[in-house]
């Protein structure tokens, strides 16, 4: 073939290549992966970038055969070409086009059947998407360029098929934003809760402080314009779960503190006395921390019937994922002063909810996995770090708007750690013991949560997360309310009482399993005589524990010492702190415990704060110190003196002391029982189980 046959041969290619169908839906094809690409990358979180994004993946998945057989056909009509700047932007254009193409089956592969995308695959698969539009953008330009220098006749001729392919390649590039437009039109996401019901009662503040927020009022808790969120969107913990994400954390959260906080009957039942008392809308005051869903959803109004101040989410859910995860800002002021606002859902999460279908659950899960920005950044915040991120709820108090008097204090965590030895570092976290590290400490993970390099002795793939679990103190609720896991958790909930549970990641400044959690110690004099009186000083002290002990509600909580005496033969001659058939401590014994009055000086004893003005007696243990529980006995006679009984002391007084802990105290148990709770116990002997926290013996020779 002679020169002028080559150029003309050549031409025809270059004619051929614009007029190539193949070519031209390989460009539509590639124009809206690129655009849409870029636009899932720049533009905010959106259901039409959710759509965009579920298109771009099937579209890129159904390219991946005609870009290969274009790229095959365009390497081998143009290899034997001489090598040129042109041909070299090809090559290139192509070797980014494949890294984009393998990169993208990669991501879609792991958001589809993985737990979470692998961020250096899905980085690739971006900044190739970059290159892909640079180089391959060059190369159609300079070859544009060079062909507009043919002669007139030829360059008309030429001008006619890159106009062609030019058409084509914008209707092939926007043709399936129609269809994402089409789609969004079609979609129609169930309707949502926006205002409060008609009868829906406003509070009347008289302080100030509560005017901002009057719809959840007297709760501090709000949103930021003061509406309702509807109940589903604080909803659907164990779908965090059903994705194969999060079903480790779910499987912890389930048998929780945090996610029966609402269907404790304990709480329902002073929750509806409460309401008898002083109206529904009273019950807002309790519902910021035990019910957020129901209280931001509205169901605590005047219109409720009896059984539905909690609504049906937050009755199962309590505090879950979200409702924790969405809070926006906190007070340490307490009583739930934070701010609340929803975040936004992926297509699907609310329909898998409503209806289980597998279809909704597939797109939720793909969904999250592949454009994950959003569920971090709105899920996933520094403040959770904090103590002060806790005190909104744990630290309460009553006030004029509760109890119609004034201000009191009640129960405050927060303010008992900041002011103890555990926070006197706050400014090492190396010497400083924080909330999480003790009741979310680190457990083996397989979770994508895992991992944190923003704690100091912590890195991004250090395989753990912290638990949530919320391991504390109620050992009778979650085998009461029949909750998955529950076993384990009691267990648990009593090792962490007596101080078994090991937290290797702060050993260096906790102590370990082998220190309790509160210690007792017997002192007893070593010899006595017969009718001589016998005082036992049992010393309580605050080992591990990074607040008050007890903690919590005073009036329902119990820790006390028995104390038990024993002669050689078994036979008891003194003992205080017992518990008899009914459940009830013997009168006298040591209590740590607080007893709250009303304005008229009656002992508040079922747990109706809102009449509390104040309180006759308390006594609990602050970090690091001590308290001791002085008994005095008169040792008895041996066996056969004069005035002797059976029980006489004989050689030796064996003394053991525990420190017993339980939830709930008997006379409030029976009394929320009275009221129609736990009918399923009807003639049976409902108590609350207790836990030995410690326990220590002493012997006194008896002369």
């Amino acid at each position: 073939m002679d020169a002028t046959s080559a150029v003309s041969h050549t031409r025809a290619e270059h004619h051929d290549g614009w007029r190539s169908t193949l070519a031209i839906v390989a460009a539509g094809l590639l124009g809206f992966l690129t655009l849409s690409g870029v636009l899932i990358w720049v533009l905010p979180f959106s259901g039409g970038m959710q759509v965009t994004v579920l298109l771009h993946t099937a579209l890129g998945l159904a390219a991946c055969a005609p870009l290969a057989w274009y790229s095959l056909h365009h390497w081998l009509r143009y290899r034997s070409h001489p090598l040129t700047y042109l041909k070299l932007l090809g090559y290139l254009g192509l070797l980014v086009l494949a890294l984009c193409g393998i990169s993208g089956i990669v991501v879609t592969w792991q958001s589809v059947f993985d737990r979470r995308m692998d961020p250096l695959w899905h980085a690739v698969h971006r900044w190739s998407t970059v290159a892909v539009l640079l180089l391959n953008g060059w190369h159609v330009g300079a070859l544009i360029w060079r062909d507009r220098r043919l002669r007139a006749g030829e360059a008309v001729q030429l001008a006619r098929s890159v106009r062609r392919f030019g058409r084509g390649t914008v209707a092939g590039t926007l043709a399936p934003f129609a269809v994402i437009a089409l789609a969004l039109a079609a979609y129609r996401p169930a309707p949502r809760q926006s205002e409060f019901p008609p009868d829906y009662e406003m509070w009347e503040p008289k302080n100030p402080l509560y005017a901002r927020n009057r719809a959840f009022a007297p709760s501090l808790a709000s949103t930021p314009d003061n509406r309702p969120i509807d109940a589903a969107l604080l909803a659907g913990s164990k779908g965090c779960g059903t994705a194969g994400c999060h079903e480790q954390i779910v499987k912890e959260w389930q048998p929780s503190a945090h996610r029966y906080a609402a269907m404790d009957k304990a709480f329902q039942a002073i929750q509806l006395t409460m309401a008898k008392q002083n109206g529904p809308a009273s019950t807002r005051y309790c519902g910021g921390c035990h019910d957020p869903i129901s209280l931001f959803s509205g169901a605590k109004n005047i219109s409720a019937s009896e059984d539905a101040l909690t609504g049906l989410h937050g009755y199962q859910e309590g505090v879950s994922c979200l409702s924790c995860h969405s809070v926006k800002q906190t007070d340490i002021r307490g009583n739930a002063q934070y701010t609340m606002a929803a975040p936004p859902r992926y297509i699907g999460e609310l329909e898998y909810d409503a209806t289980g279908s597998r279809m909704w659950r597939l797109t939720r899960d793909f969904l999250i996995r592949a454009y994950p920005e959003q569920h971090v950044e709105s899920l996933s915040k520094s403040m959770f770090k904090k103590p002060e991120y806790c005190a909104a709820c744990h630290k309460q108090f009553v006030d004029e708007e509760v109890n119609k008097v004034g201000w009191v204090q009640l129960q405050n965590q927060f303010d008992n750690w900041r002011t103890s030895k555990w926070a006197r570092e706050r400014s090492d976290p190396a010497k400083t013991v924080e909330c999480r590290e003790c009741h979310m400490p680190l457990v083996a993970s397989t979770d994508p949560a895992s991992g944190d390099p923003s704690d100091y002795n912590r890195s991004p793939n250090d395989q753990r997360h912290r638990s949530h679990r919320f391991l504390g103190a109620n050992q009778l609720m979650p085998e009461l309310m029949g909750l998955e896991g529950a076993a384990e958790q009691t267990r648990l909930t009593h090792d962490w009482l007596r101080g078994r549970v090991a937290i290797p990641e702060i050993k260096h400044k906790w102590p370990g399993t082998n220190v309790p959690v509160v210690s007792i110690r017997v002192m007893a004099p070593s010899t006595v005589r017969p009718g001589e009186p016998v005082t036992v000083r049992s010393v309580i002290t605050s080992n591990k524990v990074g607040h008050d002990f007890p903690t919590g509600p005073l009036d329902v909580i119990q820790t006390w010492v028995e104390l038990v005496v024993r002669d050689d033969r078994g036979t008891v001659v003194f003992e205080s702190g017992t518990v008899d058939d009914r459940g009830f401590i013997k009168p006298g014994s040591f209590l740590f415990k607080s007893e709250p009055v009303d304005q008229y000086g009656n002992l508040i004893d079922r747990h109706n704060l809102w009449e509390m003005v104040g309180v006759r007696n308390r006594r609990s243990l602050f970090p690091g110190f001590a308290d001791t529980a002085e008994m005095t006995f008169t040792c008895p006679p041996p066996p056969g003196a004069r005035g002797a009984t059976a029980g006489g002391a004989r050689g030796r007084l064996h003394i053991e002391a525990r420190l017993r802990y339980r939830k709930i105290d008997q006379f409030l148990l029976n009394y929320i029982r009275s009221i129609g709770f736990f009918p399923e116990f009807e003639g049976k002997t409902l108590t609350s189980p207790i836990t030995d926290v410690h326990q220590d013996r002493a012997v006194v020779e008896v002369l």
